[in-house]
């Protein structure tokens, strides 16, 4: 598999309701929303509220897991999707979503992208009550939840045990549900084609499929969309907004709008930020594709440096590839990303990427530049340093592997071979972004965590799991 050197997002999430071609629109949202996960897709269609839900899912991308002739299968006026990345549990097709129950109230299907950071414990607590878990990831909670013998309250009830971040589409035989944490961790927009109703995880999804954008679901919001209409309720208790600030800076696709801001006028503003806090003598600014290019625009922009994108993308890498002999040093690396050595020989280059991570593949383009007869490489980071682990749906890496969590700065300099390191800080980030007041998650920058978590408990949890069967001298295998 290719090193991963950038963070990878959980999934995205895409819903359609009183549309014949639900199905095939939900297939077209995936596809725009295949950034936000590349391991898995699945879509789940239904017809009237006495059908069977039928569904097709699989390990691979949006085009390689659906054929026409599996679209032709999903008949009905309602469908959910979805593509994962695995933050959670481990990457095989029993994990792929949307998730199908049949429960006493009918069937549910449910997609979801965040993560709950009290899935240990509500998973310790249903397996004593009897539910038996047919996975490895905490999306499945929301149904046992759901499927939960229910008291006052109902369904918003259980919905309000959960903790963390989850933007969520649920369906049922009647009809579609979105839901939202109270703190607003991860997106989730409204819209409507031919008078159906359309849920997705960014606005970009609404653009392929020509659909009208109405408005981002709020914090703590739930919509219900059935055939009288739809309604909204707001169930979960009222706290501050966290919206992942990281989607602003690499996630999110740059056509999408989010709170009524474009994602790439807010990384461009992030490079002229960049660009007045750090600035450089150069010739020219180079981005790394895709996701430093508008922050390279903004700060070529702002200093007046030529800009040039000396880096090339390979587009067309598949999930795995044969992996070449130890002769071909930083394989991983350079397949991805070629190097026009023509535009950097003998000149002096500002390098600019929305992120370091481990470091690893950023020591590997200054040294690819440096091969090229770069004179000068100065890197430039439009967020601030990351120094603390991410639990709400981004897999950052344990602290103790993240470059900046372990060095200074002239430390990561050296380590790179740059001369000179230069990120932005976390009110210039805002500052970008354009948005009133502070209602953002910045604890993978701050360490200033907005929902709190028991780590120990979920770890012991985990490896208890990972074990699962012991053998005890002669005894028989036995679950611990």
């Amino acid at each position: 598999m290719p090193l991963k050197h950038k963070p990878t997002h959980e999934c995205g999430v895409f819903a359609v309701f009183g549309h014949p071609d639900a199905a095939l629109l939900t297939y077209y949202g995936l596809f725009a929303l295949q950034h936000r996960g590349q391991e898995s897709a699945g879509i789940v269609s239904a017809k009237g509220s006495d059908s069977t839900f039928q569904q097709h899912k699989g390990m691979g991308l949006v085009s390689q897991v659906f054929k026409m002739d599996d679209l032709d299968e999903l008949k009905g006026t309602r469908a959910i999707g979805h593509v994962r990345y695995s933050t959670t549990g481990s990457s095989t097709a029993k994990n792929a979503q949307p998730f199908v129950v049949d429960t006493n109230r009918g069937q549910l299907a449910v997609a979801h992208n965040g993560n709950l950071v009290n899935a240990a414990q509500l998973r310790v607590e249903l397996e004593a009550k009897g539910s038996i878990f047919q996975t490895t990831v905490d999306s499945e909670i929301v149904l046992h939840l759901l499927a939960q013998p229910r008291g006052d309250g109902g369904a918003l009830a259980a919905l309000r045990r959960i903790e963390g971040a989850f933007s969520i589409v649920l369906m049922s035989e009647r009809e579609i549900i979105g839901f939202r944490d109270p703190h607003g961790f991860r997106p989730l927009c409204l819209g409507k084609k031919d008078g159906a109703y359309v849920l997705a995880s960014e606005s970009c999804a609404f653009d392929l499929i020509q659909a009208q954008f109405v408005r981002d679901i709020e914090p703590g919001e739930v919509v219900i969309i059935d055939n009288g209409g739809i309604r909204s309720e707001f169930p979960f208790r009222e706290t501050r907004s966290a919206f992942c600030i990281f989607e602003y800076v690499y996630f999110a696709r740059p056509d999408s709008n989010i709170a009524g801001v474009n994602v790439s006028d807010v990384r461009v503003r992030m490079g002229r930020e960049l660009a007045r806090l750090h600035p450089a003598e150069a010739d020219l600014v180079v981005p790394v594709p895709d996701s430093g290019i508008f922050a390279a625009l903004g700060f070529s922009e702002e200093l007046g440096i030529p800009y040039y994108p000396a880096f090339v993308r390979n587009h067309y890498i598949g999930r795995t590839f044969i992996q070449p002999s130890q002769s071909i040093r930083d394989f991983n690396v350079r397949v991805k990303l070629n190097l026009i050595t023509e535009i950097v020989k003998d000149k002096r280059v500002v390098v600019v990427d929305d992120s370091i991570v481990r470091g690893t593949t950023a020591r590997s383009r200054v040294v690819t530049l440096r091969e090229a007869g770069a004179k000068e490489v100065h890197m430039r980071i439009s967020c601030p340093p990351h120094r603390f682990a991410c639990y709400y749906g981004i897999d950052f890496p344990n602290p103790d592997k993240l470059l900046a969590n372990q060095c200074t700065m002239e430390e990561i300099r050296k380590y790179l071979g740059a001369d000179s390191i230069g990120y932005l800080d976390l009110e210039g980030m805002i500052r970008a972004t354009k948005r009133p007041g502070n209602d953002f998650c910045t604890a993978c920058f701050s360490g200033d965590y907005p929902v709190g978590f028991d780590a120990e408990f979920d770890k012991l949890i985990m490896e208890k799991r990972a074990r699962r069967v012991r053998l005890l001298d002669n005894e028989e295998p036995r679950l611990i």
